[in-house]
């Protein structure tokens, strides 16, 4: 692969990551199966400790049961047409040396959770996290077994072409502040060398 090549595809990389938000208003429009399994296998590749899997992924696109899931989460403001639950199988997390109480089994939920709203942008879907839900409710709902713990929904869709606005950067939660190099302690220079230490104040999601 030639320097162009690699740019390019560098680039277009950043702008997805860069330009990837929260949706929440969503069209009745189904999402084709298709790109909901485009969906699920992108967390295939998504990093996860030791390689391990211990996590179930359940693809919901039955409108019943997506209005059951809604019923169920106090978190899911926007209507889906597809949903994507992910899991934690925790008897085989145990089996790997995984306790409850050990993050890597979230951490790991979270990674696969990233990477799935990236591809669902890529796909052009409208997509969003929500963790604000009854766990056991959606795994009656779900049919799953006991040892099997819904841990996170990420929520699929067609984008509505007027989104609300992103929520304002209060003050003093600017990139740059949050940012340090080489030291924990804050600096002036929380910027990359080289780079203005106070950029524009882009509101994030």
């Amino acid at each position: 692969m030639n320097d162009t090549v690699a740019r390019t595809d560098a680039d277009a990389v950043l702008r997805a990551i860069r330009t990837r938000r929260v949706v929440r208003a969503l069209t009745a429009e189904p999402v084709a199966r298709a790109d909901v399994a485009a969906v699920v296998e992108s967390a295939r590749f998504a990093p996860r400790a030791g390689n391990r899997r211990i996590h179930l992924y359940v693809a919901v696109t039955d409108p019943a049961l997506l209005r059951g899931l809604r019923m169920v989460s106090p978190g899911m403001l926007q209507v889906p047409t597809a949903a994507v639950v992910i899991c934690v199988d925790w008897d085989r997390a145990r089996r790997y040396g995984f306790a409850p109480t050990h993050p890597g089994a979230h951490v790991d939920v979270g990674t696969a959770a990233a990477t799935m709203l990236l591809a669902a942008h890529a796909l052009g879907l409208g997509a969003g996290p929500v963790t604000s839900f009854s766990s056991t409710a959606a795994a009656t709902l779900l049919g799953l077994p006991e040892p099997v713990r819904p841990e996170l929904i990420v929520c699929l869709g067609h984008p509505v072409s007027a989104q609300t606005p992103p929520l304002r950067v209060r003050p003093g939660n600017a990139w740059a502040d949050v940012v340090r190099w080489d030291r924990g302690a804050a600096t002036h220079e929380a910027a990359a060398p080289g780079q203005a230490a106070q950029g524009p104040r882009h509101a994030q999601p």
